[in-house]
C-alpha cells in the first residue's frame, strides 16, 4: 500500500509497475535508434555540416553513458519513484525543445540533456522493477517483458524514425516523445510505490560523482570522435589517457576513500555480477553495430531507401522480443547458465554468417538469414543478463546495480560503434584496388560483423569460466517496495530451500548472489 498524491490509498500494482516501467524503458531505447535515419532531413533542414550532424547522436550518447552511475546511485539516495518522475520530465521536456529546434545548436543541446534524463530514468526504472517483484517466476516474467522492450525499442526506433521522416516530418522524431512522456509520469503516479524507495540519511558521493562522470563522458568523447580524429592524434590519445587517469582515480577513491560509495567495489567481487555486465557489454557492441552498419549495407550496398531500410529490420526485431518473452520458459527448462552458453554461441553463429555479406547479395540471402539466428541467439540472453546483475542485491543498493548493468549496455555500445567504425575503415582501405565501391564497403562491413561473432565468442567463454553455476540468476533479492515484514536495506534470510526461476538447477539453497 501507498498514499497518492490526494493522500487516498492505494495497493501497488504489478501490472501497473510492469507498464509504467516498460513505457518508460520503450522511450529510452527508441531514442538510441530514432534519428538515425532522419540525419539527412535534419542536415538540409537546421544547414547541419558533416562534422556536427554527427553529434546529433554523441550528444545523446555522451550524458547518457557518462551519467548512468550517478542516476542509479541517485535514485538509491533520493528515492527511485522521485528520480523516474524528475527523468521523464526532463526527457519529455527537452524532445519539445529539440523537436522545436530552429539551429544546430539548439538540438544538439536538446539531445544532450535528453541524454540526462535518460541517465536518471533507465536505472531508476530497473531498480523499480527488481523492488516490485518477488524473485522466482514473477521477477522472470517481469525481466522478460522489459528485455523485450529494451532490445525491441533500438530496433523498432529505426522503423518508426523511417515511418516519421518519410510521411511526417523529422521533427516528430523528437517530439514523439512528448506525449510517451506524459504517459510515463502518469503512470508512475499512480502505480509506482513512494515507500522505502530511498535513503535520505545517505550522503551522495560527489566527489566519485564528478571523477565517474568526467572519466566515463571524457571516453566516449574521445571514442565518438575517431569518425574525424584518428586513433593515433594528440587529441585522441590524450583524451584517452586523462579518461584512464579520472577512471583509476574513481576506483581508487571508491575503494578507500567514500563511506557511501557510488559503486561499491565489493558488489564487483560478486561473480554473478561482474560476469553478468562484461557478458551484456559483449551483446550490446553486437546489437548496436549490427544496426549501424546492416543499415549501411541495405542502402548504400543493395540500394534500398531508408524507409525499406528501416522496414527490413522488423524480423529482427520481432526475433529479439519473441526471444526475451520465451526467456522465461527456456531458463525454467535449461537454467540461466547453459541459456547464456548456447545463445551466445547461436548469435556467433549467426553474426559469422553476417560477415558472408557480398556486394552482389541479396536481402533474402544476405540479411534476412543470419538476421533470424543472430536474433533466435541474442534475443534470449538479455533476460537472464538483468537477473544475474541484479539478484541477491540489497534494496539500498538496487540502483547502484541497476545503473552499472545500464553503463554496461550504454557504454558496451558507444565504444563498441567507434571502434567497429575504425575496423570498417581499415577493412575498406586494405580492400584490392581493382575492387569496386560497393565491394570495398562490403568488405569492411563483412570484418566487422565476423569481429561481432568473436565477441560472443567471448562472451559464451566468460559464462563458462566466469559465471557461477549457481548464481546465474537472482537470489533471494530484495523486497518487493512496500513490502511489509522485510528489513529495507538488506535482504532477509530465505525461509529454506526452494526453487528459483533464474538459477540453473531446482531447489537448493541460496547463495546470495556469489559462486
Amino acid at each position: 500500500m501507498y498514499k497518492n498524491a490526494s493522500g487516498e490509498e492505494r495497493a501497488v500494482s504489478s501490472g501497473g509497475v510492469l507498464l509504467t516501467v516498460s513505457v518508460a524503458q520503450l522511450m529510452v531505447s527508441l531514442d538510441v535508434s530514432v534519428v538515425n535515419v532522419a540525419l539527412p532531413s535534419i542536415k538540409s533542414a537546421l544547414g547541419f555540416d558533416d562534422a556536427g550532424l554527427s553529434w546529433v547522436v554523441n550528444a545523446y550518447t555522451l550524458t547518457f553513458g557518462g551519467l548512468l552511475l550517478l542516476g542509479g546511485r541517485a535514485a538509491d539516495r533520493f528515492g527511485r519513484k522521485p528520480l523516474l518522475t524528475i527523468g521523464l520530465v526532463l526527457f519529455g521536456l527537452t524532445s519539445l525543445l529539440g523537436g522545436l529546434a530552429q539551429t544546430p545548436g539548439e538540438l544538439i543541446a536538446a539531445r544532450a540533456v535528453q541524454g540526462v534524463g535518460a541517465a536518471l530514468i533507465a536505472p531508476a526504472a530497473l531498480a523499480v522493477l527488481t523492488t516490485s517483484f518477488p524473485a522466482g517466476p514473477q521477477r522472470g516474467r517481469a525481466l522478460g517483458v522489459y528485455s523485450a522492450v529494451t532490445a525491441g525499442g533500438a530496433a523498432v526506433g529505426v522503423v518508426v524514425g523511417g515511418l516519421l521522416t518519410e510521411y511526417v516530418n523529422w521533427r516528430w522524431v523528437m517530439l514523439v516523445n512528448v506525449p510517451m512522456a506524459l504517459i510515463g509520469v502518469w503512470l508512475a503516479s499512480r502505480h509506482v510505490a513512494a515507500a522505502g524507495a530511498g535513503d535520505t540519511a545517505r550522503k551522495l558521493d560527489v566527489v566519485g560523482a564528478v571523477l565517474a562522470t568526467a572519466g566515463t563522458s571524457l571516453l566516449v568523447f574521445a571514442l565518438v570522435r575517431t569518425d574525424t580524429e584518428p586513433w593515433g592524434s594528440a587529441q585522441t590519445i590524450g583524451s584517452l589517457i586523462a579518461a584512464a587517469v579520472l577512471l583509476v582515480a574513481f576506483f581508487g577513491y571508491e575503494g578507500t576513500g567514500s563511506r557511501e560509495p557510488l559503486l561499491r567495489l565489493g558488489l564487483l567481487a560478486n561473480r554473478s555480477v561482474s560476469a553478468s555486465n562484461i557478458y551484456m557489454m559483449m551483446v550490446s557492441v553486437n546489437i548496436f553495430t549490427s544496426f549501424y552498419f546492416a543499415s549501411l549495407y541495405l542502402q548504400q550496398v543493395l540500394g534500398m531507401s531508408a524507409l525499406k531500410a528501416g522496414l527490413a529490420f522488423l524480423p529482427f526485431c520481432l526475433g529479439l522480443v519473441a526471444g526475451c518473452l520465451y526467456a522465461v520458459r527456456l531458463i525454467a527448462r535449461f537454467g540461466a547458465r547453459n541459456l547464456l552458453i548456447v545463445g551466445g554461441i547461436v548469435g556467433a553463429l549467426g553474426m559469422m554468417w553476417f560477415s558472408r555479406i557480398s556486394a552482389g547479395g541479396s536481402f533474402a540471402v544476405d540479411v534476412l538469414g543470419p538476421m533470424l539466428v543472430t536474433s533466435i541467439g541474442v534475443g534470449p540472453l538479455l533476460v537472464p543478463l538483468a537477473g544475474a546483475a541484479t539478484g541477491g542485491v540489497a534494496p539500498n543498493e538496487a540502483g547502484m546495480a541497476s545503473g552499472l548493468l545500464n553503463s554496461a549496455r550504454q557504454l558496451g555500445g558507444s565504444i563498441g560503434l567507434a571502434a567497429m567504425s575504425t575496423v570498417a575503415a581499415t577493412a575498406t582501405s586494405h580492400a584490392s584496388a581493382s575492387d569496386s565501391p560497393a565491394e570495398r564497403l562490403t568488405s569492411g562491413y563483412g570484418m566487422v560483423f565476423a569481429v561481432n561473432s568473436a565477441l560472443l565468442v567471448v562472451a559464451v567463454l566468460v559464462a563458462v569460466f566466469v559465471l557461477p553455476r549457481r548464481a546465474a540468476g537472482p537470489g533471494p533479492g530484495p523486497a518487493p517496495a512496500g513490502a511489509p515484514g522485510r528489513p529495507q536495506g538488506r535482504t532477509a534470510a530465505p525461509a529454506g530451500p526452494r526453487p528459483d526461476l533464474l538459477n540453473e538447477e531446482g531447489p537448493r539453497a541460496e547463495t546470495g548472489g556469489r559462486g
